[in-house]
Parts: C-alpha cells; structure tokens; sequence
C-alpha cells in the first residue's frame, strides 16, 4: 500500500492538477501530472468513478491495485510531481497483475516521472 505522505490530502491539490496536468492515455487508464517545486515528496492520488465500477467494494481492489504497483514505482520518480491515475475501464479489475504493471509503468515512463524504455504490447502505443 502507498504510503501516507505520498497521498494527496483535500481537495485543493486535485483541482489545481486537473486544471493544469498533462495527460498520457491508455485504454485501462490516464495519467494526469504536474511537477511540483515546492514539496519535497511526490503526491498520488488513484480516482475510481461510479461509472466504471458501481459496487465499492470493486472501485477499492482497483484503487488498492493500483496504489500496490505505484508503492513499488514511487523510490524511482525522477522528480516531484503530482499524479493522478484516473481509470477508466472496469477491465482494470479482471486484468492480470503482470499486465497492469506493465501499463502503468509504461504510462509514467511516457509521461516522464520514470526513466526506462517503452515496452511494446501494452495498448499505449495506440494514441486516442
């Protein structure tokens, strides 16, 4: 699970990174961030609508798989910045691990939060 100092607190911070975020797409998920020069540790935040998943106890295993691969990416961010991974397909909770893994670490490695290459068959070549 991602540690508490790396989680967004209010809601000020989210409407300040949907105004003014880049975004990298995918067909499970988009990636919204913004570098941010004042904090010392990079903030996420994982958004799960009704929309794609209407019980609970769904949209949370996403968020909580979600936060697992981040948890395990954060030590290599190449800067401070604030993201938001906003899903957008129910898929994300039948997928398999190794998969969603691959996708998310694409995305960060496009958006330029992770150094590495591309991995092609992810779907994120595919631009929408």
């Amino acid at each position: 699970m991602l540690q508490q100092r790396y989680r967004f607190h209010g809601y000020g911070g989210l409407r300040y990174l949907y105004r003014h975020a880049s975004a990298e797409r995918s067909r499970l998920l988009t990636v919204k961030y913004v570098a941010n020069r004042r904090r010392r540790m990079p903030r996420i935040a994982v958004v799960v609508s009704k929309k794609v998943h209407k019980s609970a106890v769904g949209r949370n295993r996403i968020r909580r798989r979600i936060y697992e691969i981040l948890h395990q990416q954060v030590p290599h961010f190449t800067g401070v910045y604030d993201v938001a991974l906003i899903i957008t397909s129910s898929e994300v909770l039948t997928t398999s691990h190794d998969e969603l893994v691959l996708v998310v670490t694409n995305l960060l490695v496009r958006a330029g939060i992770c150094p590495g290459r591309i991995t092609p068959g992810d779907g994120a070549d595919k631009r929408e």
